[in-house]
């Protein structure tokens, strides 16, 4: 597939939020590898592929950056404010999913880290992920 425009096109992302069942819930969240926000924790996640399913770029990307996979997951909320990424507009489509239990992952690909966070002691993080996650934990009340 390949395309030319006139006038430039938004970039379209995926990010998983992963929460465990057991309690205390934890989510999985990645530490950035590059810059902007290098070192802040954020949600995994990407860039869509020119051919790839919004879901399947989702899983992809997950299991780049955390070696995660074989999960299941549902889109959940799209978030495209405007100046959310400082390098140009962006437009995130979030998928929510749950696992019984901590999961091993590793930090990969652009994902300096990856690590399980309890939900009420969560680092400083990176775009509107703090948005993404209080809003989630409202309407999936956990």
């Amino acid at each position: 597939m390949s395309y030319t425009y006139d006038y430039p096109r938004p970039a379209v992302t995926t990010d998983v939020l992963l929460i465990t069942e057991k309690l205390p819930q934890k989510i999985l969240l990645i530490q950035r590898g590059n810059d902007p926000f290098k070192g802040k924790w954020a949600l995994p996640g990407g860039f869509v592929d020119m051919d790839e399913e919004l879901k399947m770029a989702a899983l992809r990307e997950l299991q780049e950056e955390t070696g995660i996979e074989n999960v299941e997951v549902e889109q959940f909320r799209t978030y495209g404010s405007v100046n959310r990424d400082p390098r140009h507009r962006t437009i995130s489509v979030v998928y929510t999913g749950f696992v019984t239990d901590e999961l091993e992952c590793t930090g990969q690909d652009d994902a300096a880290d990856a690590q399980w966070f309890t939900l009420d002691k969560l680092p400083e993080l990176a775009f509107d992920h703090e948005l993404i996650i209080s809003e989630a934990r409202e309407y999936l009340n956990i």
